[in-house]
C-alpha cells in the first residue's frame, strides 16, 4: 500500500509540471505594450527663473530747508500723485526772508534809472569833450554797479522764493507712500540722512531675475543657427506666484545686465509687469517663465519612457514595423515640462513604448495599444479614455 501511494503522487506531479519547451513558448500570446505615436510639432521653449519683485520707481522724501513740521497732509499707505503736498514746515521766517529780498530788489531797481540817465548824458558830453574821460568812466562804472546790484537782488529774491516753496514738501513721484518717520512738531534739517517717508511706484512693477551665462550662450547660438526662431521684438514673460498660482497679467523683458558676475557666473534680467490691483508688492519671491522662442519639427518624448544604458546615454524602446521591440539612443537637448525635447533621430509615426517596457525585451514580438501621456502629470491613459485636451498635439508651452 505505501509503495502504491508513492507511485500515484509521482504521476500527479508529472501531470502538473509546466511545459517549458520552445514549442510551448512559441504558442504563448505576445505581450501587449502601450505606445504613443510620435508626431512632429512646434514647441514653445520657456525658461523658468527665480526672481524678486521691485518697485519701478522709489523716492525717499527729505526736507530741503530747516524748520518745524507744522502739519502732515497724507494718509500713510495711500496712493499719492506727483506734486501733492505731503508736509508743511513753519514758513514764517522764510516768508520774511522773501519779503526782505523783494524790498532789496526794489531798492536796487530804484537807483538804476538815475545812474543810467547819467551814463547816457555823459556819453554825449564826452563826444564834445565837455567832460573828462575820468568823469565818463566813473558814471559808467556806477551804472554797471547798479545793474549788478539789481541782478544780485533778483537772484536773492529767487533764492528766498525757492526756500519758501520748500516749506511745502511735495511728492516727487506718484505711487504708494509708506509710514511717516516724524510727526508734526518735529524739527527737521535740510538734506538730513534719514527720509521722512518713502514713495514706491507699484504699477508697473519690476521683477529682477538671475540667469546663468551658459544658458544665454546656448540660446543665442540656437537663434543664430535657426533652430529657434523668435517672434516679435521682446520676449513675453509670465509669473508664478509664491503660492503656486499663475499671475493674471503677462509682462515683457526690459533689459539684461551687460556684465556677468565673476563669482556666480550669472547676470540679472529684468521684466516689467502691470500691477493695477497692487497684488504684487516689492520683495515678493516669484518664478518668471520667459518665452525664449519656437522650435519647429521636433518631437516631445515623455520622460517616463526614457532610461539610461550602461554608457549613460538616454535610450527608449520603440515598436518597429515587424511589431518587435527595438532600442534607440536619443539625442536630447532639454526638458519641456515632463517630456524631453528630441530634435533628431525620430521619424513621424514612430511608436514609442510608454507602458509595459519592464515586461519586454529587445527583439520580442508584442502587440500595441495606443496611449496618450498627460504632460502635466506624466500619467498614461488609453486614447479612447483621454479628454480632447489630452489628445491634442502638445507644443504650446514648455
Amino acid at each position: 500500500m505505501p509503495i502504491l501511494l508513492i507511485f500515484l503522487f509521482a504521476l500527479t506531479g508529472l501531470a502538473g509540471c509546466e511545459d517549458k519547451t520552445p514549442e510551448a513558448k512559441a504558442t504563448r500570446a505576445p505581450v501587449q505594450v502601450g505606445v504613443e505615436n510620435l508626431r512632429p510639432q512646434s514647441v514653445l521653449l520657456t525658461t523658468e527663473l527665480p526672481g524678486r519683485t521691485a518697485a519701478s520707481l522709489v523716492a525717499d522724501v527729505r526736507p530741503q530747508v530747516d524748520g518745524i513740521i507744522r502739519e502732515r497732509l497724507f494718509r500713510e499707505g495711500s496712493e499719492v500723485k506727483a506734486g501733492d503736498v505731503l508736509y508743511r514746515i513753519e514758513p514764517s521766517s522764510y516768508r520774511a526772508a522773501y519779503d526782505s529780498a523783494v524790498a532789496a530788489l526794489k531798492k536796487a531797481q530804484a537807483a538804476l534809472p538815475s545812474s543810467e540817465n547819467k551814463a547816457q548824458r555823459y556819453s554825449e558830453l564826452i563826444k564834445d569833450k565837455a567832460i573828462s574821460s575820468q568823469d565818463y568812466e566813473d558814471a559808467r562804472a556806477i551804472y554797471e554797479s547798479d545793474r549788478a546790484a539789481v541782478a544780485a537782488a533778483a537772484a536773492e529774491v529767487e533764492r528766498a522764493r525757492i526756500n519758501l516753496a520748500y516749506t511745502e514738501i511735495k511728492a516727487p513721484i506718484s505711487g504708494r507712500i509708506e509710514k511717516s518717520a516724524l510727526t508734526p512738531g518735529a524739527l527737521v534739517t535740510a538734506n538730513q540722512s534719514f527720509p521722512l517717508t518713502t514713495i514706491r511706484r507699484l504699477d508697473p512693477i519690476n521683477v529682477d531675475m538671475t540667469q546663468s551665462s551658459t544658458s544665454l550662450l546656448n540660446l543665442r547660438q540656437a537663434i543664430a543657427s535657426g533652430r529657434i526662431h523668435v517672434t516679435g521684438t521682446t520676449m513675453a514673460v509670465k509669473l508664478k506666484l509664491d503660492n503656486g498660482t499663475l499671475y493674471s497679467y503677462s509682462g515683457s523683458l526690459e533689459f539684461s545686465e551687460t556684465k556677468v558676475d565673476e563669482g556666480t557666473g550669472t547676470f540679472t534680467v529684468r521684466a516689467e509687469f502691470p500691477n493695477p490691483n497692487r497684488l504684487l508688492l516689492p520683495g515678493m519671491y516669484v518664478r518668471a517663465v520667459i518665452e525664449e522662442g519656437v522650435v519647429d519639427n521636433c518631437y516631445l518624448v515623455p520622460q517616463r519612457a526614457v532610461s539610461r544604458n550602461t554608457k549613460g546615454e538616454p535610450v527608449a524602446l520603440f515598436v518597429n514595423k515587424d511589431n518587435k521591440i527595438e532600442q534607440r539612443v536619443l539625442s536630447i537637448s532639454r526638458n519641456v515640462g515632463n517630456s524631453w525635447l528630441v530634435e533628431s533621430g525620430i521619424q513621424a509615426g514612430d511608436k514609442l513604448v510608454v507602458e509595459g517596457s519592464q515586461f519586454v525585451g529587445i527583439g520580442q514580438a508584442v502587440t500595441t495599444k495606443e496611449m496618450v501621456v498627460d504632460d502635466a502629470t506624466g500619467s498614461v491613459k488609453p486614447v479612447e479614455d483621454a479628454t480632447p485636451a489630452q489628445t491634442a498635439p502638445a507644443g504650446a508651452e514648455g
